[in-house]
Protein backbone atom coordinates (compact mmCIF):
# COMPACT_ATOMS: atom_id res chain seq x y z
CA UNK A 1 0.00 0.00 0.00
CA UNK A 2 1.31 3.32 -0.85
CA UNK A 3 2.24 5.75 1.81
CA UNK A 4 1.88 9.40 0.24
CA UNK A 5 1.78 12.35 2.65
CA UNK A 6 -0.69 15.30 1.80
CA UNK A 7 0.36 19.26 2.03
CA UNK A 8 -1.00 22.09 1.67
CA UNK A 9 -0.55 25.46 3.07
CA UNK A 10 -2.56 27.87 5.52
CA UNK A 11 -5.25 29.38 3.15
CA UNK A 12 -7.08 26.09 3.01
CA UNK A 13 -8.61 27.22 6.27
CA UNK A 14 -8.65 23.41 7.78
CA UNK A 15 -8.60 23.56 11.92
CA UNK A 16 -5.36 22.20 13.25
CA UNK A 17 -7.55 19.74 14.80
CA UNK A 18 -8.95 18.59 11.68
CA UNK A 19 -5.89 18.29 9.53
CA UNK A 20 -3.93 16.60 12.45
CA UNK A 21 -6.60 14.33 11.96
CA UNK A 22 -6.03 13.91 8.15
CA UNK A 23 -2.53 13.62 8.53
CA UNK A 24 -1.74 16.61 6.51
CA UNK A 25 1.07 18.92 6.99
CA UNK A 26 -0.34 22.48 6.62
CA UNK A 27 2.66 25.24 5.61
CA UNK A 28 1.91 28.71 6.93
CA UNK A 29 1.41 31.64 5.22
CA UNK A 30 2.61 34.84 6.96
CA UNK A 31 0.44 37.84 8.15
CA UNK A 32 1.65 41.51 8.75
CA UNK A 33 -0.18 44.31 11.04
CA UNK A 34 2.44 47.16 9.65
CA UNK A 35 5.61 46.22 10.99
CA UNK A 36 4.54 43.42 12.93
CA UNK A 37 4.19 39.92 11.28
CA UNK A 38 2.48 36.94 12.42
CA UNK A 39 3.09 33.45 11.25
CA UNK A 40 -0.77 32.10 10.56
CA UNK A 41 -1.91 29.49 12.92
CA UNK A 42 1.79 29.82 14.75
CA UNK A 43 1.99 32.93 16.52
CA UNK A 44 -1.61 34.71 15.08
CA UNK A 45 -4.79 32.14 15.94
CA UNK A 46 -7.99 32.94 13.87
CA UNK A 47 -9.57 34.51 17.07
CA UNK A 48 -6.63 36.83 17.12
CA UNK A 49 -6.54 38.33 13.69
CA UNK A 50 -9.87 39.25 13.72
CA UNK A 51 -9.59 41.24 17.04
CA UNK A 52 -6.55 42.74 15.03
CA UNK A 53 -8.64 43.58 12.40
CA UNK A 54 -11.25 45.29 14.84
CA UNK A 55 -8.57 47.26 16.44
CA UNK A 56 -6.27 48.15 13.62
CA UNK A 57 -7.22 50.79 10.91
CA UNK A 58 -4.57 49.58 8.64
CA UNK A 59 -5.14 46.70 6.41
CA UNK A 60 -3.41 43.55 7.14
CA UNK A 61 -1.04 41.82 4.60
CA UNK A 62 -0.11 38.60 3.82
CA UNK A 63 3.35 36.71 2.40
CA UNK A 64 3.66 33.16 0.58
CA UNK A 65 5.96 30.62 2.68
CA UNK A 66 9.31 30.14 1.16
CA UNK A 67 10.40 27.51 -0.77
CA UNK A 68 12.22 26.68 2.07
CA UNK A 69 9.22 25.63 4.24
CA UNK A 70 8.16 23.82 1.88
CA UNK A 71 10.73 22.16 1.58
CA UNK A 72 11.01 21.02 5.13
CA UNK A 73 8.00 19.87 4.88
CA UNK A 74 8.58 17.43 2.10
CA UNK A 75 12.05 16.59 3.51
CA UNK A 76 10.24 15.46 7.20
CA UNK A 77 7.91 13.40 4.73
CA UNK A 78 10.95 11.65 3.38
CA UNK A 79 12.08 10.90 7.08
CA UNK A 80 8.96 9.95 7.99
CA UNK A 81 9.18 6.65 5.69
CA UNK A 82 6.70 8.39 2.83
CA UNK A 83 6.99 7.24 -0.62
CA UNK A 84 6.05 10.59 -1.96
CA UNK A 85 4.00 14.27 -1.60
CA UNK A 86 0.71 15.81 -3.15
CA UNK A 87 1.39 19.30 -2.77
CA UNK A 88 -1.68 21.39 -2.92
CA UNK A 89 -1.75 25.28 -3.14
CA UNK A 90 -3.61 27.95 -3.14
CA UNK A 91 -4.62 29.65 -6.36
CA UNK A 92 -1.50 31.14 -7.98
CA UNK A 93 -3.77 33.80 -9.65
CA UNK A 94 -3.49 35.62 -6.40
CA UNK A 95 -0.49 33.84 -4.36
CA UNK A 96 2.80 33.18 -5.19
CA UNK A 97 2.66 30.47 -2.74
CA UNK A 98 2.33 27.34 -5.61
CA UNK A 99 5.58 28.89 -7.05
CA UNK A 100 7.49 28.17 -3.79
CA UNK A 101 5.91 24.75 -3.62
CA UNK A 102 7.13 23.77 -6.83
CA UNK A 103 10.62 25.22 -6.36
CA UNK A 104 10.58 23.02 -3.16
CA UNK A 105 9.53 19.82 -5.29
CA UNK A 106 12.89 20.48 -7.43
CA UNK A 107 15.36 20.86 -4.41
CA UNK A 108 14.04 17.40 -2.82
CA UNK A 109 13.77 15.16 -6.13
CA UNK A 110 16.85 13.21 -5.26
CA UNK A 111 14.89 12.53 -1.67
CA UNK A 112 10.95 12.36 -2.32
CA UNK A 113 8.72 12.41 -5.62
CA UNK A 114 6.16 15.36 -5.52
CA UNK A 115 3.89 16.43 -7.50
CA UNK A 116 2.54 19.77 -6.65
CA UNK A 117 -0.88 21.05 -7.80
CA UNK A 118 -2.19 24.62 -8.16
CA UNK A 119 -5.93 24.15 -6.85
CA UNK A 120 -7.17 27.29 -8.30
CA UNK A 121 -9.12 27.58 -5.30
CA UNK A 122 -8.75 28.92 -1.40
CA UNK A 123 -10.49 28.51 2.09
CA UNK A 124 -12.99 25.44 1.87
CA UNK A 125 -12.98 25.15 -1.67
CA UNK A 126 -9.13 23.95 -1.41
CA UNK A 127 -9.90 22.63 1.97
CA UNK A 128 -12.38 19.97 0.74
CA UNK A 129 -10.19 18.95 -2.39
CA UNK A 130 -7.51 18.69 0.71
CA UNK A 131 -9.89 16.35 2.47
CA UNK A 132 -11.11 14.68 0.00
CA UNK A 133 -7.03 13.40 -1.51
CA UNK A 134 -6.41 13.08 1.73
CA UNK A 135 -8.67 10.11 2.56
CA UNK A 136 -8.01 9.05 -0.28
CA UNK A 137 -4.29 8.45 0.69
CA UNK A 138 -5.26 7.38 3.72
CA UNK A 139 -6.87 4.38 2.07
CA UNK A 140 -3.56 3.52 -0.06
CA UNK A 141 -3.69 5.77 -3.38
CA UNK A 142 -1.12 5.78 -5.87
CA UNK A 143 0.91 9.21 -6.17
CA UNK A 144 -0.36 9.03 -9.78
CA UNK A 145 -4.11 8.40 -8.93
CA UNK A 146 -3.96 11.53 -6.35
CA UNK A 147 -2.73 13.28 -8.58
CA UNK A 148 -5.40 12.54 -10.99
CA UNK A 149 -7.80 13.17 -8.47
CA UNK A 150 -7.07 16.40 -7.45
CA UNK A 151 -6.80 17.52 -11.39
CA UNK A 152 -10.42 16.20 -11.48
CA UNK A 153 -11.46 18.02 -8.33
CA UNK A 154 -10.04 21.14 -9.63
CA UNK A 155 -13.16 22.32 -12.44
CA UNK A 156 -15.51 20.50 -9.97
CA UNK A 157 -14.97 23.13 -7.03
CA UNK A 158 -17.08 26.84 -6.61
CA UNK A 159 -16.19 29.15 -3.95
CA UNK A 160 -18.57 31.91 -3.45
CA UNK A 161 -18.60 34.87 -0.91
CA UNK A 162 -20.34 37.32 0.48
CA UNK A 163 -18.28 40.41 1.37
CA UNK A 164 -18.83 43.52 3.49
CA UNK A 165 -17.04 45.65 1.83
CA UNK A 166 -14.22 45.60 -0.88
CA UNK A 167 -12.31 47.79 0.16
CA UNK A 168 -9.85 44.69 1.69
CA UNK A 169 -9.86 43.20 -2.11
CA UNK A 170 -9.07 46.81 -3.57
CA UNK A 171 -6.03 47.60 -1.59
CA UNK A 172 -4.38 43.54 -1.69
CA UNK A 173 -4.53 43.55 -5.34
CA UNK A 174 -7.03 40.57 -5.18
CA UNK A 175 -10.34 42.19 -6.54
CA UNK A 176 -9.71 40.57 -10.19
CA UNK A 177 -12.99 40.99 -12.49
CA UNK A 178 -15.11 42.70 -9.38
CA UNK A 179 -13.84 46.07 -9.88
CA UNK A 180 -16.89 46.71 -11.83
CA UNK A 181 -18.52 46.43 -8.57
CA UNK A 182 -16.40 49.47 -7.24
CA UNK A 183 -19.00 52.41 -8.63
CA UNK A 184 -21.55 51.04 -6.66
CA UNK A 185 -20.39 49.75 -3.24
CA UNK A 186 -22.58 52.08 -1.57
CA UNK A 187 -25.99 50.74 -2.69
CA UNK A 188 -25.24 46.95 -2.37
CA UNK A 189 -23.76 44.13 -0.59
CA UNK A 190 -21.78 42.51 -3.19
CA UNK A 191 -21.32 38.33 -3.94
CA UNK A 192 -17.95 37.31 -5.65
CA UNK A 193 -16.99 34.15 -6.78
CA UNK A 194 -13.55 32.57 -7.54
CA UNK A 195 -13.74 31.73 -11.34
CA UNK A 196 -10.17 30.58 -12.83
CA UNK A 197 -8.64 31.44 -9.60
CA UNK A 198 -9.23 34.69 -9.61
CA UNK A 199 -11.95 36.92 -7.45
CA UNK A 200 -14.95 37.68 -10.05
CA UNK A 201 -17.97 39.93 -9.86
CA UNK A 202 -20.94 37.36 -9.47
CA UNK A 203 -24.17 39.48 -8.55
CA UNK A 204 -24.94 42.47 -6.96
CA UNK A 205 -27.21 42.46 -4.43
CA UNK A 206 -29.00 45.23 -2.57
CA UNK A 207 -29.32 44.08 0.79
CA UNK A 208 -27.10 42.08 2.85
CA UNK A 209 -30.48 39.50 3.30
CA UNK A 210 -30.85 39.18 0.34
CA UNK A 211 -26.68 38.57 -0.32
CA UNK A 212 -27.30 35.53 2.48
CA UNK A 213 -30.66 34.68 0.35
CA UNK A 214 -28.38 34.53 -2.93
CA UNK A 215 -25.77 32.30 -1.60
CA UNK A 216 -28.28 29.83 0.08
CA UNK A 217 -29.83 29.40 -3.55
CA UNK A 218 -26.14 28.84 -4.42
CA UNK A 219 -25.77 25.57 -2.41
CA UNK A 220 -29.42 24.51 -2.85
CA UNK A 221 -29.24 24.83 -7.12
CA UNK A 222 -25.67 23.00 -6.81
CA UNK A 223 -27.20 19.37 -6.59
CA UNK A 224 -25.36 16.42 -6.64
CA UNK A 225 -23.26 18.08 -4.26
CA UNK A 226 -20.61 16.08 -2.90
CA UNK A 227 -18.82 18.33 -0.09
CA UNK A 228 -19.94 21.16 1.03
CA UNK A 229 -18.31 24.11 3.22
CA UNK A 230 -19.16 27.00 4.87
CA UNK A 231 -16.16 29.54 5.85
CA UNK A 232 -17.31 31.92 8.55
CA UNK A 233 -15.06 35.41 8.57
CA UNK A 234 -16.23 36.96 11.88
CA UNK A 235 -20.17 37.34 10.22
CA UNK A 236 -22.82 37.56 13.21
CA UNK A 237 -25.53 36.32 10.83
CA UNK A 238 -23.71 33.11 9.48
CA UNK A 239 -26.53 31.36 11.68
CA UNK A 240 -28.93 32.98 9.29
CA UNK A 241 -27.30 31.66 6.34
CA UNK A 242 -26.37 28.09 8.12
CA UNK A 243 -30.13 27.59 8.50
CA UNK A 244 -31.38 28.45 4.91
CA UNK A 245 -28.79 25.78 3.96
CA UNK A 246 -29.28 22.65 6.58
CA UNK A 247 -31.52 20.84 3.80
CA UNK A 248 -28.88 20.57 1.45
CA UNK A 249 -28.34 17.08 0.49
CA UNK A 250 -24.82 16.14 -0.04
CA UNK A 251 -22.30 12.90 0.02
CA UNK A 252 -20.37 13.87 3.29
CA UNK A 253 -20.96 16.34 6.26
CA UNK A 254 -21.48 20.17 5.83
CA UNK A 255 -17.98 21.06 6.95
CA UNK A 256 -18.01 24.75 9.28
CA UNK A 257 -14.97 26.45 9.89
CA UNK A 258 -13.72 30.03 10.61
CA UNK A 259 -12.07 31.95 7.81
CA UNK A 260 -8.96 32.19 8.28
CA UNK A 261 -6.17 35.22 8.17
CA UNK A 262 -5.24 34.28 4.72
CA UNK A 263 -8.40 34.73 3.37
CA UNK A 264 -9.35 36.88 5.54
CA UNK A 265 -6.92 39.30 5.11
CA UNK A 266 -8.49 40.12 1.55
CA UNK A 267 -12.06 39.80 2.27
CA UNK A 268 -12.03 41.67 5.56
CA UNK A 269 -14.92 40.90 8.36
CA UNK A 270 -18.36 39.98 7.98
CA UNK A 271 -17.60 37.34 5.01
CA UNK A 272 -19.56 34.19 4.16
CA UNK A 273 -17.96 31.72 2.22
CA UNK A 274 -19.70 29.19 0.46
CA UNK A 275 -17.68 26.09 -0.85
CA UNK A 276 -18.96 23.48 -2.90
CA UNK A 277 -17.59 20.30 -4.51
CA UNK A 278 -20.16 18.93 -7.08
CA UNK A 279 -20.83 14.91 -7.72
CA UNK A 280 -19.97 13.85 -10.80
Amino acid sequence: MARIRVVTDSACDLPAELAAELGVTVVPLSIRFGSEEFVDGSTLSTDDFWAKCAANAQLPETSAPSPGAFQEAFVAAADEGYEGVLSLSLSSGVSATFQSAVAASKSVADRIAVRTVDTRSMTMGQGLMVMDLAEMAADGATLDELESRAIELIPRTEVYGIVDTLEHLEKGGRIGGAKALLGSLLSIKPVVALVDGVVEEESKQRTRARSIKYLADKAKNSAPISRLGVANGAATDVSEFLDLIKDVPTEHPLVVVDLGPVVGTHTGPGTIGLCIITAR
